[in-house]
């Protein structure tokens, strides 16, 4: 089966290369690598076009301007060809045994998407702990359960949800698993952490409020009042 890797990034020079790396570094090698550079000022984008030099397999979508998460990564997908979809993002580092592990849990046909822990780089501890031995459906009354970075999906089941809702500028993850998990698509949950996660001056933490203000709006089935 073919992966297609979606990763999009902002003014990000100092990570991009590791993430990058982590990528081609996987032990699956049949996948391709949709980049999206979400208009950055710095050198990202010529990063970009640098391994795409020296790797047919990585793609390069340039947006004129930020569009922020949600647009870029519905644009990625537009060009994906595989049969699953596999999330990363740029500040963070794939386990070498990552896709081939996830491949082989979806090539079971019983589960729709899986997600795995991952490894906080701060902390250097599995994330999440206590949340990931309660049931998902619980956790999501007052968390997101699930790593977005470690998500890979059947695309069909991607793209019959309508891809990532584009009223969600931030919490997106949240709300396709929320949609996913209403639709009752099954998922496999890795125990193993297969990610590496960098949780320091990213949108996690940099953007809280607006983070949980979007979360709310899944959480209470509403429409987020302003769309940026």
């Amino acid at each position: 089966m073919k992966i297609s890797v979606i990763l999009t990034a902002f003014n990000d020079e100092e990570n991009i290369k590791k993430a990058i790396e982590s990528i081609l570094d996987q032990s699956y090698e049949n996948f391709e690598l949709i980049t999206v550079d979400d208009g950055s000022s710095d050198n990202t984008l010529d990063i970009l076009e640098r391994y795409k030099s020296f790797d047919s397999r990585i793609k390069v979508i340039k947006n004129n301007k930020n569009l922020g998460l949600t647009k870029s990564l519905n644009k990625a997908l537009v060009y994906t060809q595989g049969e699953f979809i596999a999330r990363h993002d740029s500040d963070d580092i794939s386990l070498k045994q990552r896709f081939q592990h996830q491949v082989d849990i979806l090539n079971d046909t019983r589960y729709d998407f899986c997600i795995s822990r991952a490894i906080n780089l701060k902390t250097q501890k599995a994330i999440p702990r206590i949340s990931y031995y309660l049931p998902s459906k619980f956790v999501m009354k007052y968390k997101n359960p699930f790593i977005h970075g470690t998500l890979m999906i059947r695309k069909n089941i991607l793209t019959s949800n309508g891809g990532y809702d584009e009223r969600f500028y931030y919490a997106q993850d949240f709300k396709l698993y929320y949609d996913l998990l209403k639709n009752g698509h099954s998922f496999y949950y890795i125990k193993e952490p297969l990610y590496l996660l960098n949780v320091e001056n990213n949108i996690s933490s940099n953007k809280k409020l607006e983070q949980k203000y979007y979360f709310d709006c899944v959480r209470n089935n509403k429409s987020p009042d302003k769309i940026t």
